[in-house]
Parts: structure tokens; sequence; C-alpha cells
């Protein structure tokens, strides 16, 4: 009996430490993946988008401050990605299409990022932007030279890019919105398109009020 005892209120403080570590783990049970948890985290901790210099594919080099006072809705890429990478753009130019006109360039813009900058050039980009139906400026794309720039953005946005030694990267994926004042307020599931859209025009039409 002593012996059952025993048994039965280890398995149950075993337990209630499992489920506290899952709590924690989690965020209090919002959250039940990694990706989940570290969204969450990026949506409560809204890091500034930090100052890089990008260069894009009409070969023209300037700083974030070029999209001053405009939300930039943003993805993460490389253009020899076989996997994700085409899908994730393809679903952004439906995002795209999906905002009124007239928020267009005046208040928002679109930026696709490039991770990989040795191998995506202005040339390499000119031709991905153009499969994918970017005009070049209210959608530009374009890479961040500089390896410690390119590397402090990417670990303050919580983009995780692993190399796997023969050219390709392990990835995670979403839609980015960073706001007038150049703040991460939204990372959206890249593959849940109308969700995205209302998410974003919201966010554009209560602005407009205020």
């Amino acid at each position: 009996m002593i012996k059952d005892w025993r048994n039965f209120t280890a398995i149950v403080i075993v337990s209630v430490l499992g489920i506290l570590l899952f709590y924690v783990q989690t965020d209090g049970f919002t959250a039940f993946t990694a990706e989940t948890a570290r969204v969450n985290k990026l949506k409560e901790e809204q890091p500034t988008f930090p100052d890089v210099q990008f260069e894009d594919s009409k070969d023209r080099i300037y700083s974030f401050s070029e999209f001053e006072d405009k939300y930039v809705a943003i993805t993460f890429v490389y253009t020899a990605c076989t996997g994700v990478c085409p899908q994730l753009e393809m679903n952004f130019a439906q995002l795209y299409d999906g905002i009124p006109p007239e928020y267009i360039e005046d208040d928002i813009v679109f930026l696709t990022i490039s991770f990989d900058p040795e191998r995506d050039d202005p040339e390499t980009l000119e031709r991905y932007r153009m499969y994918f139906g970017s005009d070049g400026d209210t959608w530009r794309m374009a890479r961040i030279s500089d390896p410690e720039e390119l590397n402090t953005l990417l670990q303050e946005f919580g983009v995780i890019v692993i190399p796997d030694g023969e050219g390709d990267f392990s990835h995670n994926s979403a839609f980015y919105l960073v706001d007038r004042d150049r703040k991460l307020v939204e990372v959206m599931d890249y593959t849940m398109i109308p969700e995205a859209i209302d998410t974003v025009v919201s966010i554009l039409d209560n602005d407009a009020k205020n």
C-alpha cells in the first residue's frame, strides 16, 4: 500500500512539473510550438528595424530611411531557393494585390530582402523581381551586402537562417510588417493570405483615422 502511494505521488509530481514546464515553454499555453512562441515574443518586444544599407535590383543604394514615415511589408528569401521561397513570394504578391491601391506607395511599400547577398546581386534580383511581377518601386527586392548589418537584422527580427554547406539554407518564413516608426508590429503566417490582408488593411485603416 505504501509503495503504491509513493508511486502515485511520484507520478503526480512528475506530471505537475511537466505541465509547469510546458506552461513556461509555451508562454502560458498560448504557444504550442517554438515558432509560435518566437513570433509572440517578437510581437511583444516590437524590435526596431536597424539602420542597414540596401542595394536593390535597380542598383540603387539607400538606408531604411528611404521608407521614412511608411509602413513596410517584408519577406526574407534567397533567390536560389527551390523550396518555400517561391511560394512565399507568390503569396506576397497576393498580399500586395489585396491592399487598396490608395495605400500603396504613400502609406505602405513592400520589400523582399535577400539573406544571400553574395549570389543575389542586383542583376539576379532584377530577374527575380520580374518573375513575381514586382514593380521595383512600391515592391522592391534588395540585398544587404554588409554581413554584420545583415546578421543584426536577422537576429533582431528572429529570422533563422542555417546554411547547409552546399549553397542552400534552412530558414523560417513569414510576412513581417514594420510601422512608420520602424517598429515590427506584425508577424503573419504567409500561408494565411486573406487573414494577412485583413490584418494589414485594418492597421492601415486605423492609422488613416488617427
